[in-house]
């Protein structure tokens, strides 16, 4: 460190802060009377396991203090990578700020936020004083973990979870993957196939689940821009996933704004053209990182190959 800071400035100490980044999570609580509130905050963090309890603070000015004081359980949803939106929303001081919000309603009636990274409800276990905030804690009764990219703040911006550009590193005296291979491992096609999209996907999906957006759903937004009209029979087809998969990111799609279904179809908005162009600009990156070392000619005859196989 260069120096150290005796004489505090409440926002120089607030950017000092900043320089650990956290998570954003949207805490929801319900009076017994039906009183719903929400308040963005990024002070979330574990306590214990045993039991599992969580805290996180919000300032003795607010005005949802009365209501957590009310509330027997409340919420926490930590937002996922695309839901900036969500986060500015509740950050804004309002009058009702579930009108026009899409939420179902969890223990002691407070609200659960769609297509979070994950979710806990918790039951309201003790309230602490913290100088300026009220320390809650939680101890956690349900939980929900849907896989999604969670939404980062640091140093005042947003930002996205990435892969570390060195991890994994292999130590130097570990072999490379193929030297593993047995003899007989390295003449079978299909276990080089597996092993190369594993190793590409490795990487690969990190970066498409920073988006937000799970793998069926990037897959279905990706098709619908390239033939942006589809029936649900066609979309099977080409996005060649299980019905279930595709009527569940169809559905949370929509939720998003980035897909419309009408007369029988889907079809893609503005905004799902842009985040598709954001999918399709991180493939390619990754495309070319994965196949930058082999010749223009190595490349075609692998298309042809993969094309050919595919058409089987």
């Amino acid at each position: 460190m260069s120096h150290t800071v005796t004489e505090f400035d409440s926002r120089a100490f607030r950017r000092a802060l900043g320089n650990f980044a956290t998570g954003v999570t949207v805490v929801t609580a319900a009076t017994p009377d039906g009183q719903k509130t929400g308040v963005t905050a990024n002070s979330f963090n574990s306590v214990s396991l045993e039991p599992p309890l969580i805290l996180w603070s919000i300032d003795k000015r607010s005005g949802s203090c009365a209501v957590f004081e009310q509330a027997s359980h409340f919420a926490v949803n930590i937002l996922a990578a695309d839901q900036m939106d969500t986060s500015n929303h509740f950050a804004r001081p309002g009058e009702d700020k579930f009108a026009g919000v899409h939420a179902t309603t969890g223990l002691g009636g407070a609200p659960l936020l769609p297509d979070t990274a994950a979710c806990f409800q918790c039951e309201s276990y003790q309230t602490v004083d913290g100088g300026d905030h009220w320390i809650l804690i939680g101890k956690v009764v349900a939980f929900e973990d849907s896989g999604r990219a969670p939404l980062v703040y640091h140093q005042g911006s947003y930002a996205v979870v990435m892969p570390h550009s060195r991890f994994p590193a292999r130590k130097d005296n570990e072999p490379a993957a193929i030297e593993r291979l047995k003899s007989r491992f390295k003449d079978n096609l299909y276990y080089l196939m597996t092993q190369a999209v594993r190793a590409y996907q490795a990487d690969y999906a990190p970066l498409q689940l920073s988006t937000g957006l799970r793998t069926s759903e990037a897959r279905m937004l990706m098709v619908l821009q390239e033939t942006p009209k589809l029936c649900r029979a066609e979309l099977l087809r080409e996005v060649n996933m299980p019905e279930v998969e595709v009527d569940n990111a169809a559905a949370i799609l929509q939720r998003k704004g980035l897909v419309q279904f009408g007369d029988d179809c889907y079809s893609i908005t503005a905004a799902g053209e842009a985040q598709a162009e954001t999918l399709w600009a991180l493939s390619r990156q990754e495309q070319e990182k994965m196949f930058g070392d082999f010749s223009q000619q190595e490349l075609d005859t692998f298309r042809k190959v993969l094309t050919q196989l595919a058409a089987r």
